[in-house]
Parts: structure tokens; sequence; C-alpha cells
């Protein structure tokens, strides 16, 4: 038997709340025919009090530029347009509204919002591995990507979790290629001095 909103549908008869979410079929309390009720037990939860989201300004009280029917707490550093607290966007100290966030993003000139990195992990291992498949090339890039790793070990990797684990290839593919160098110099230093 199914129940729509607390009722029974063979009688109609309204069902009281130990009806709901019992282990086995139970007796409707106006016609006695077993049914079953399962709800969310959110149903039986109270509601929480109204939350208004900010303070609601008074007689003389400046109102938000975006929602006129809140406090403005302080105004735009870009624009001068009063802010709520929830149109108040603070990059690092400075207060902006959307429409001047959003125009500073368009014209990059919000230098604390960060929206990519320069991966320099990524340009350490591409250092190491891509000259040497030429081979020559690796005996200016195996030194760089050495450098590159210890340089920017510290520097922040990426807007998403990253690992140094490039940094560590880098540097495990480039010392070999460096001492592979040095002793292909030591050798032709030999052959030159012998011959």
């Amino acid at each position: 038997m199914n129940v729509r909103f607390g009722q029974c549908t063979h009688c109609g008869a309204w069902l009281p709340k130990e009806v709901f979410n019992a282990p086995d079929l139970v007796g409707c309390p106006g016609c006695n025919v077993p049914i079953r009720v399962a709800v969310f037990p959110a149903l039986f939860a109270t509601p929480p009090a109204a939350q208004v989201p900010g303070p609601l300004p008074g007689e003389n009280e400046a109102t938000c530029f975006y929602h006129d029917k809140k406090r403005a707490l302080l105004p735009c550093d870009g624009c001068g347009r009063f802010l709520c607290a929830l149109c108040d966007f603070d990059l690092s100290g400075q207060h902006l509204c959307p429409s001047c966030l959003a125009a500073g993003k368009r014209k990059g000139a919000l230098k604390s919002l960060e929206n990519h990195r320069m991966l320099y992990d990524n340009v350490a291992l591409g250092l190491a591995v891509l000259p040497a498949l030429l081979l020559w090339p690796s005996i200016v890039t195996a030194p760089m990507a050495i450098f590159m790793a210890f340089r920017y070990w510290n520097a922040p990797l990426s807007i998403l979790p990253r690992t140094r684990i490039r940094y560590v290839l880098a540097i495990a593919l480039a010392v070999p290629q460096i001492m592979g160098w040095g002793v292909l110099f030591y050798f032709l230093y030999h052959r030159m001095g012998t011959g």
C-alpha cells in the first residue's frame, strides 16, 4: 500500500509519526490495512531558524549597489560603489565589486588574482629528456635542467596539487648526461695528449 503526504491511500486517514520507518508492516489507524511507510529522517527534523545573510539597512544607511535590501559595509576600491558582505571580494586588502573583479581579470590588471603558473618542473624535465634524444644539445641542457630543478624547487608548483617528482626525474636524467660528457672529454683529452 502506498502512502503519500502522511495519509493512508485506502481510507485517507492521517498517519501518526510512529507508523513512519517502522521495521514491519503496521496497521492503518483508520482502516487497519497493513502498510509500510519509508520516509527521510529530515521529515521529522525541526526546520532551522531563518537566517538573514546580513543586517538589514536602517533608514539613513547606505544599501548595497547590487542588493538594495542589504546594508552596505564598504565601498569598492575600484569604482566606489557601496557593497554588502556578499558582493565584497577581498584581494590582498583591496576590496572589489563583481564588475571591477571581472574587468580586472579581463584586462589582466589584477596581480593577486592568479589563474596560471609557470610549471618549472615540466621545463626542467623537458630540458633533461628532449635533448637526450639528439645527444649533442645535452651538454648545455643537462646543466640547465639541474639548475632549474634546484633553483625552483621551492617555487609554487601548480594551482592544482602536484609532487616534485619531475624535478627528481630531471636531476636523475641530467646527472648521467653530464657524467657521460665528462667521461667523453676525459678520454678525448688523454687521447690527444698521448697522440
